[in-house]
């Protein structure tokens, strides 16, 4: 029975079995496999709309692989777990390889066993039976608020991702050692009404690197792109793999004179450990730096951003105020801060 109608919480990831579900029979019992078309249409449609696809089914990894070659479907799925562990096992570790959060994560089986033990085991996963197939595309949790053209290449933009991640753990040597070799470029531009669809996006998909917790609608961000009082940043990033896309944006507020306040600042998880972070802070308070203006920045404590307080610290950041969750830091901007030289800067 489906009941997440209500539920704000957009799904980035819809996780798949097989038997009895994707395809009709059961692969071990040498069952005459058969797909139907609905199926076919319902995985084509979500990877239009940029929700990832991925499979955790008990079955043989290499016989299982082969069929989905065969109906042409197998390069619709990231990091599928196809082995003989729990599916809450193989839903988690889904997760982890995508760096996504559980509770934007899906999960349907035709058996309710398995729906059980994944709801037991996680919580905020929501889970579907097979019955629901046709009728998944009209749920509103399927529905993101704009179709962008970063969300029709988004499951290209997360192989990229598993590439990199990959030749990243072949790679002898430190973590700055590899992305030296990223041959990376950053990119800071003015907000244009062009970009408001994927930067409302950002804001609903980040909660772990959002410094304030907060929202937007494309109307407010709309009204933010000519308004004086503000200076409104967004932030692309490539490398010598491909695209990253719009990942980041920075709201200063700039409405007192000698003062620049950074009101918000969001950054995707998929570029965290590139240390871009930083990278940003740093050229924000040279150009603060060369305005005359002091740097303060607002953050607010969610219960999942702890890490984007931490990038703050670490980048210069001291905190002046505290009332209660809300925090206000300044910078010192005494100090010289570098950009590193294998990062191209274009703004």
């Amino acid at each position: 029975m489906h009941n997440y109608r209500n539920n704000d919480k957009k799904i980035k990831c819809l996780i798949w079995d097989l038997d009895n579900t994707l395809w009709k029979g059961i692969l071990v019992e040498n069952d005459e496999l058969k797909l139907a078309a609905s199926v076919i249409n319902v995985i084509k449609e979500l990877d239009k709309r940029g929700i990832l696809l991925s499979i955790a089914s008990k079955n043989y990894y290499n016989e299982a692989m082969k069929r989905l070659e065969e109906f042409g479907l197998d390069e619709y799925f990231l990091v599928p777990q196809i082995n003989w562990n729990s599916k809450s096992s193989s839903i988690e570790k889904i997760a982890e390889l995508l760096n996504i959060s559980l509770d934007t994560v899906a999960f349907i089986d035709d058996q309710q066993f398995e729906r059980e033990e994944v709801r037991s085991v996680h919580k905020k996963v929501r889970c579907y039976s097979e019955e629901e197939i046709e009728k998944i595309l009209a749920f509103d949790e399927f529905i993101p608020n704009f179709l962008t053209e970063e969300s029709s290449s988004r499951r290209q933009m997360y192989k990229m991702d598993i590439e990199r991640n990959k030749d990243e753990d072949e790679f002898i040597g430190t973590n700055d050692e590899f992305i030296k070799t990223l041959k990376l470029k950053l990119s800071l531009t003015y907000a244009t009404k062009d970009d408001l669809q994927r930067v409302e996006e950002l804001t609903l998909r980040t909660s772990q690197l959002n410094t304030t917790g907060l929202l937007f609608s494309y109307e407010e961000l709309e009204s933010l792109i000519d308004d004086e009082r503000y200076k409104f940043f967004v932030v692309d990033l490539e490398d010598r793999y491909g695209t990253y896309g719009k990942i980041g944006l920075i709201l200063i507020n700039v409405e007192e004179i000698d003062k620049w306040r950074i009101k918000l600042f969001i950054l995707s998880c998929r570029v965290m450990s590139r240390g871009i972070g930083n990278v940003l802070i740093n050229l924000i308070s040279n150009l603060a730096a060369e305005s005359n203006c002091e740097l303060y920045a607002d953050f607010n404590k969610t219960d999942r951003n702890r890490i984007m307080l931490i990038t703050y610290k670490l980048a210069g950041f001291k905190i002046v105020k505290t009332d209660n969750n809300k925090v206000l830091l300044k910078h010192d901007l005494n100090k010289i801060h570098l950009i590193p030289d294998y990062i191209e800067i274009n703004y």
